[in-house]
This record gives C-alpha cells, structure tokens and sequence, in this order.
C-alpha cells in the first residue's frame, strides 16, 4: 500500500501509479535523455553544418532560439515548475483531486496561448533588449527568425504541463523520451536544408549575408524547430490517456482553491525573472564580443553562439543523471512535504546532496579535461579556431557544475514547502554576483576571453547561491548532515582531482590531428572519447570504492539487478 492509497478511488480520479524506487525512476528518465541528448548533439551538429558557430547568421539564430528558451524558463520550467508537481501531488491525494488538476491544466495551456501570441508580436523588442552592437541588417534576421521560433513558448509550456502530470503521478518515462520526437523532426528540417541550399562551409559569404534569407530558408532552420517542439508536446496526450487521465476542461472552482498556487507562482516568477536578467546581460556581453570579432575582420571570438554551443555540452551530463535524478526526488519531496513528514524529507534531501555531488564531480573532471575533444566531436564542421574559444567557455562553466545540481535540490525543498518567496530573496544576491562579475571580467579581460568570463561568473555565483540556499533549507527541515557531506565531497573530489588528470594528461599522447582534414581531426577526437572517458570512469569509481563511498554504485543497482536476474 502507497502514501497515495487514501484516496477514494472512483471515476473522478484516475487510478493512483505505485510507487517506484529512485534508482528505477531516474534509469528510466536517463535512458531518454541519453537518446534525446544524442540526437540533439547529431541536431546540434547538422545546425552548426548549416549556418556555422560563429558567423552573423549562427548569432542571429541563436538570439532568436534564446528568446522562447528564455521565456520557456520564465512562465514554464520557472513558474510552472514550482507549483505543478506539488500542487497536482496534493490534489491527487483529495476525493475531488482529477478537478483541481484539470483546472490547472486549463488556466496553464490557455494562459500560456496568450503569452505566447503576445511575445510573438513582440519579437522586435526582444531581439534588441538582447543584443549589443550589431548593424540593422542583422537585428532584421534575428527578428525573421524569432517570428518562428517564439511560438515555441506555447509548445513548451503544454509539455510542461503535461509532463508534470505524468510525473506527479510518477510516470516519469514519456516526459523524458518525448524530446526524441522533437530531436527526429528538427533533424529532417536540417537535413532538408543542406540538401537544397548546402553548408555554411561552403556558402559563408552568402549565409552571413541578411539580405540572402528567404521565407523558404528561414522556414526550413527556424520552421521546423518549433515544429518539432509541437510534436514533443502534443505527444504526451497518448501517455496521459493510457495511464487514466483523460483531461476536461475546467475553469472555475472554489474560492481560494488555487491561492497556493498564485503565492508561489508570484515568487518564482520573481525569482526567474532575476536570474534572467543575469543571461540578459551575459548574451549582451557575448554578442558583443561576437561583433568584435567581426569588425577586426571575422578573427574568431566566442560569441552568443559558441556560448550556448558550451552550454548544450555542460548540460548533457547534468541532465543525463542529475535533472533526471532530481525530477524523481521531486516528487518524493513533494510526497513527504503533504504528509507533513519532515524526517523524510530531510533524509530525502541528504540522500540528493549526496549523489548529485559523487556524479557531477566525475564529469566536471570529463568537461575540463578533455573540452578540446568534446566540442570537436559535438562540431564536426567547426574550425580548429572555433573549436578551441568554445572549449575555453566549456571549461569556465564545467566548475560550476556540482553547485548547480545542488541548487537544484534545494531549490525542489522549497517548492515542495511552497515557500518560493526565499527562492526569490535568495536569487537577488546570486544574480547580482553573476551580473557584476561578468561586467568586471568583461573590463579587465581581452575581448576574446569575454564569453569565457561570462561562464566563470556564472561557476561562481552558483556556489553562491549554494551557500545561501543551503543555510535556508537547513533552517526550515533541520540538520543536513554537513560533516558526513563534507567527508564525502572530498572524497569524492580526490577521485575526481585524480581521474581528471590522468585524462588530461592521456590526451596529450594522443597523435595531433591535421588541422586542415576536418575528418581525421574528428576521428582522432572520437578515439580519444572512446578510450578516456570509460578509462576516468573506471578510475573514479575504483577510487571511491576505495575510499568507501556507496553512492557511486547506487543508481547503477537498477541495472545490476537485472543483469543477475538474466545471468540466472
């Protein structure tokens, strides 16, 4: 019998999903992830093929794409986040739970329809809040884009939607693997672009020329992204129905039914619109280094592009394990937090910090020592020069990997608490250290190390951030256990300290690659990534059984168990 087994079942709630073990769930959302992220580095690779890393057409996509990604952080993964799972969790638990979901489902997709036509009209406000000395031929193309590429919002926000649904009622499966969708159609969009118009390679003069993009073009790279958001969304109707929900809408309900709801979304909004003010300025300052780089006659600096090309490989790891492990606990949290059972919850957050921290140390020691290899294989069609000022910006941001998975498992604590007013008190101080250090780097520093500066800042601010929001969780559910973390940590940063050099030394013995034949360059960095990150991987975890750490093999027991079971 589950904590959800008091709710009287009945046609107006669906049936109540088991509950399953951390290890299953998170192997399940990773396994999606890990098709979906291999599919996006193929998307990602196609694109950078298509309109290049660096150039004036490859920003102005950029800038555009940002914009419903932003706003996607803002109104959906932002808001929505941190008041759907808890709140549809609780609802769940209530004889008359299906109408309060369905309520909330209804004033999220119509409201989000609104939004979403409405910044659509905006998009020439948008394009210039974000970019900073770019000439008016530029601006146009980054706003012909955005018209396609903002009605993304509302996709996004009805995956959202959805997705939480699925995952409040621990269907964690669909929400994960529905990106493989979106992944399949940009892929035939891209494709369909280099058969008709060719590479950037090959066509640079004409694709850095604004005056060159069509409808047809433009349809083809910005068109069919959001396309493919569209089926990532509308997908996961076919789970929900499986699964027992089927959803009616619903608009009005009970006074104060949903003033949770409004209070906590109020905060997060707040909050999220802090931190976006800090990539507001950090894609100001990489889009100027960008422009630099094209008035002193296309030398090669990391721009807005390269910024988010680095950002997709820092996240990959993180959302390989962490997010899909931290979506699960989510939920668990959530769970506890309604029972008013704070022992649970606190050791629920322990058992988070905990193996956040022994995997996000191993691939912070994967991105900084073997970023060269990483982005290279990620950008087949990038130049070495390229490739190299994108490593840097991957190396910055790497170090900030451990503070941001456990920002992620504070800040679950406190939604789960509904009390997203600290998230927003606590965001003030971290936005203001990621802005002003980015401003000083970006003073102090060549132009060409500016977006690399930007990156660092951001590092350091998390661990800001971790300090401030760590001191408020420990006030609200009791101790964290900081002296059994802190042992662990280091134990767990020796291995890592350890399996980081050997690799970054092992890649320098690795033949030099002919910076002029593309393919061998690729070959030698898919060689080197074939052999050295199972050799880290092996070494890491050799030396935390070493030094007895048993949240190594923990997410890994899923997949042993079953492996015995076959062997029998």
């Amino acid at each position: 019998m589950t904590e959800d087994s008091g709710v009287t079942p009945g046609a107006e709630n669906p049936p109540q999903p088991r509950v399953r073990s951390l290890g299953r769930n998170t192997l399940v959302m990773a396994s999606g992830t890990f098709v979906s992220r291999g599919l996006g580095f193929i998307r990602n690779a196609m694109l950078v093929a298509a309109i290049g890393a660096t150039g004036i057409a490859a920003n102005a996509y950029d800038v555009a794409n940002k914009i419903p990604n932003t706003l996607y952080a803002i109104v959906a993964a932002g808001v929505l986040n941190a008041v759907l799972v808890p709140q549809i969790v609780r609802a769940f638990r209530r004889p008359d739970g299906k109408r309060t979901v369905d309520r909330i489902v209804t004033l999220g997709v119509f409201g989000s329809l609104a939004l979403s036509i409405l910044f659509t009209l905006a998009a020439p406000v948008f394009v210039a809040i974000y970019t900073q000395g770019w000439d008016a031929p530029q601006r146009d193309l980054a706003v012909a884009f955005a018209f396609w590429c903002i009605p993304q919002l509302f996709f996004y926000s009805v995956y959202t939607i959805l997705g939480q649904v699925l995952n409040a009622r621990e269907q964690f499966g669909p929400y994960m693997w529905a990106p493989v969708l979106n992944n399949l159609v940009s892929i035939v969009g891209l494709a369909a672009f280099l058969a008709m118009y060719g590479g950037y390679a090959s066509h640079s003069a004409e694709f850095d020329d604004p005056g060159w993009w069509s409808a047809n073009p433009t349809w083809l790279i910005a068109g069919t992204a959001t396309l493919g958001i569209a089926a990532q969304a509308l997908i996961l109707m076919w789970p929900l129905r499986r699964g027992g929900y089927r959803w009616s809408p619903v608009w009005s309900g009970p006074k104060g039914e949903l003033s949770g709801i409004t209070t906590v979304a109020g905060w997060a909004l707040g909050a999220v619109l802090l931190d976006q003010v800090g990539v507001v300025v950090a894609t100001r300052v990489a889009s100027e280094a960008g422009a630099v780089g094209s008035d002193l006659g296309g030398e090669v600096i990391a721009g807005n592009a390269a910024y988010f090309n680095a950002m997709m490989l820092y996240l990959l790891p993180h959302s390989l394990i962490i997010v899909s492990l931290i979506t699960a606990l989510a939920t668990t949290m959530s769970r506890h937090a309604a029972a008013r059972d704070t022992a649970a919850l606190r050791a629920t957050v322990q058992r988070g910090m905990r193996i956040v921290t022994v995997f996000g140390l191993w691939s912070t020691a994967v991105l900084v020592a073997l970023a060269p290899a990483i982005v290279r294989l990620a950008l087949p069609t990038a130049a070495p020069a390229e490739v190299r000022s994108i490593a840097y910006v991957l190396m910055a941001l790497a170090l900030g990997g451990v503070p941001l998975a456990l920002l992620g498992v504070f800040k679950n604590v406190f939604f789960a608490l509904e009390d997203a007013k600290a998230v927003f008190y606590i965001q003030i101080p971290v936005t203001v250290a990621w802005v002003g250090g980015m401003l000083i780097l970006q003073q102090g520093l060549d132009p060409y190390w500016w977006t690399a500066g930007v990156a660092l800042a951001l590092s350091i601010s998390n661990v800001i951030g971790v300090l401030l929001r760590g001191g408020a969780v420990r006030t609200r559910i009791g101790s964290l256990g900081i002296r059994a973390y802190g042992g662990l940590a280091i134990r767990a940063l020796l291995a890592a300290v350890l399996s980081g050099a050997v690799g970054w030394s092992l890649l320098r013995f690795i033949p030099a690659s002919d910076p002029g034949d593309r393919m061998h360059s690729l070959m030698v960095a898919l060689v080197a990534l074939v052999i050295l990150i199972p050799l880290m991987g092996l070494l890491y975890w050799a030396v935390l059984r070493v030094l007895r750490v048993p949240e190594a093999s923990e997410l890994l027991a899923p997949i042993t168990r079953r492996l015995r079971r076959n062997v029998r």
